[in-house]
């Protein structure tokens, strides 16, 4: 038996082929249909590591401002559901806030524009929070 880690903790799963005193009666079986061939292995391969080779090519500093950007986006869209989700909210705007703040002046020419995102989205927060009143 194997577990599965969630938010509540680790929750006990059980393989469909195994059986509940725990030694499988047979090894599950494999499609051959889905497997790769050695081409296609060697060819996922080669498309892996020009990812990494063109990854590596760009500044660190602009990759993490897409993902600033994107918790920017994840922010906007749970203050935007009806009701709208003020915990996860906060959440990706302390996120964005812990990377645009520990790591002041070294975002290159994006660091303003990250830095306006932020307080932006701190503004939309306070806004959307306040308009649902006391609570």
């Amino acid at each position: 038996m194997t577990s599965l880690w969630t938010p509540d903790g680790e929750r006990p799963v059980r393989r469909p082929e195994q059986p509940v005193g725990g030694v499988p009666s047979a090894p599950p079986a494999v499609n051959e249909d889905l497997a790769p061939s050695p081409e296609e292995l060697e060819e996922m391969q080669e498309e892996l590591r020009e990812m990494q080779e063109e990854l590596a090519s760009v500044p660190a500093a602009a990759v993490i401002a897409n993902h600033v950007i994107g918790l920017f986006q994840l922010a906007a869209i749970h203050l935007q559901t009806t009701p709208p989700n003020l915990a996860d909210a906060q959440l990706a705007i302390d996120a964005m806030a812990a990377v645009t703040d520990d790591c002041r002046g070294r975002l290159g020419p994006d660091e303003a524009t990250l830095h306006d995102a932020l307080a932006q989205i701190r503004l939309a927060f306070v806004q959307v929070s306040g308009s649902l009143g006391p609570r």
